[in-house]
């Protein structure tokens, strides 16, 4: 190539100008340095700042996790039909054992695959005709599951008397992560003739009476007999009891009365020799009726054995 004469020399000095921000020559660092965009893409982070700031990111993080979690939860109750509520009053949680209705249940199974959002169970009552039997079930439900249990008063409803209120229990202190509860029970106070349950909006048709979500509720904690004679007498008590006892006459009443009597002079309890659904249904609307007082000895007796369960509490609490 052709080689061409330099046209200054190079002890020429440059005056540089002093009115501009003064940086150290990159180019003249040692040849083993690292610069901080190097540190950052070995993964070797060195200033303190900036590792609390990364720390700080994970923080944020974590609580939108936690806020998406509890949202997509919210999802489900939002879209059925009853979103309209009013007045959140109450949750609680419980998550003690019975001896009765023990053992492992598969929600799976029983309700169907989990898409990720609670399972929650819808009830509407009229606050004038409280459902006791429900209620009954619902403190079993506690004991079994971790339960979310809600009240809300809709906009049809004037007022509703302050036991009603807290009839679900106490308000839990981790109620608003409904990520850590296996089921929903939501009660909503309503203006409707008769108790309706809706739990799956898209796959279930609503459940009207409270015969009928009592039996809905009850195969959450324990299967029907499997005797298809002792699965239609549970249903037998559980229709006389509402349709006879909780609607009919005074001879009606009676009449049912002296069935208990006989019945509960042959087993201690309606169904055998454990409590079933029967006999929650029986003493709710024995005691909601009035005939307690009044009732034969059997039915006393019987009367005193539910008592000593304990998860009859709730509805005798609302008679009071």
């Amino acid at each position: 190539m052709y080689q061409v004469k330099p046209i200054c020399g190079d002890d020429i000095k440059v005056d540089l100008p002093t009115c501009m921000y003064r940086l150290p020559n990159v180019h003249a660092q040692p040849a083993n340095s690292c610069t901080h965009e190097h540190a950052l893409q070995n993964g070797d982070v060195l200033d303190p700042a900036i590792q609390a700031l990364v720390a700080r990111q994970d923080e944020i993080m974590r609580k939108l996790y936690d806020l998406k979690a509890v949202v997509d939860g919210l999802a489900k109750t939002v879209t059925t039909p009853d979103a309209d509520m009013d007045l959140t009053v109450s949750d609680s949680l419980s998550c003690q054992s019975f001896t009765a209705f023990r053992g492992a249940a598969d929600l799976d199974t029983l309700l169907g695959k989990d898409l990720g959002a609670l399972r929650d169970i819808v009830i509407n009552a009229n606050p004038e005709q409280p459902p006791l039997t429900l209620l009954v079930l619902h403190n079993l439900l506690c004991q079994r599951y971790r339960v979310l249990s809600t009240i809300h008063v809709h906009s049809s409803v004037n007022s509703v008397p302050p036991q009603l209120l807290s009839c679900l229990g106490p308000r839990h202190p981790d109620s608003y992560a409904r990520r850590l509860f296996q089921l929903g029970f939501t009660l909503i106070w309503k203006d409707v003739p008769k108790v309706q349950m809706k739990f799956s909006v898209q796959n279930m048709c609503p459940i009207e009476g409270e015969a009928n979500v009592a039996r809905f509720l009850f195969k959450l904690l324990a299967p029907y007999p499997a005797d298809a004679a002792l699965s239609t007498l549970v249903d037998s008590w559980v229709d006389m009891a509402f349709f006879q006892m909780a609607e009919g006459s005074a001879k009606e009443r009676a009449a049912v009365l002296r069935a208990l009597n006989s019945a509960l002079g042959r087993s201690p309890w309606l169904a055998g020799q454990e409590v079933s659904l029967a006999d929650m249904a029986c003493y709710c609307c024995v005691l909601h009726s009035g005939s307690a007082p009044s009732a034969p000895a059997n039915v006393q007796r019987w009367l005193k054995s539910c008592e000593n369960l304990g998860h009859f509490g709730p509805a005798k609490v609302l008679l009071q």
